[in-house]
């Protein structure tokens, strides 16, 4: 059994730390406690944990723009995949963002990680071809 609640920053310390143990997840300067309490302020009640047994089991976190909406760091611990934790955690996402009018989402998967790949063509997303993402940097840092 397991419970989603709205993520806090209380729970940063044990979301950090799935986040720097799971394969394939790209740990940015973004994700320091500032930048994770900046997009939380930012996108109150959008992202969500799971609890199992007492203990932090999952995460996902996401936001939008006032148009559309966007899934970041889904992850669950190996050990209790397959139990329909991420899909709970995708559902509630998605409805907290329907709740404030925003139908359409994206995410984004790392080209080396095809496990993540392979989870969200299962799930019913659909792989875009009809456009690039390009991004710019302002600092000299290509971890931020």
């Amino acid at each position: 059994m397991f419970v989603i609640s709205v993520m806090t920053m209380a729970d940063y310390p044990a979301v950090i730390g799935l986040m720097q143990a799971t394969p394939g997840v790209s740990v940015r300067d973004a994700d320091s406690h500032a930048g994770t309490e900046r997009y939380l302020a930012r996108n109150p009640g959008l992202s969500f944990v799971a609890e199992a047994d007492g203990a932090l089991c999952g995460c996902i976190m996401s936001g939008h723009d006032g148009r559309r909406g966007y899934l970041q760091h889904l992850l669950v611990l190996p050990s209790h995949r397959r139990l329909g934790i991420g899909a709970a955690l995708v559902t509630a996402c998605l409805d907290a963002l329907e709740q404030q009018g925003i139908l359409k989402c994206h995410l984004d998967v790392l080209k080396s990680n095809p496990a993540a790949a392979d989870y969200w063509r299962h799930q019913g997303w659909q792989l875009r071809t009809d456009i690039d993402r390009y991004s710019f940097i302002r600092a000299d840092d290509p971890n931020v």
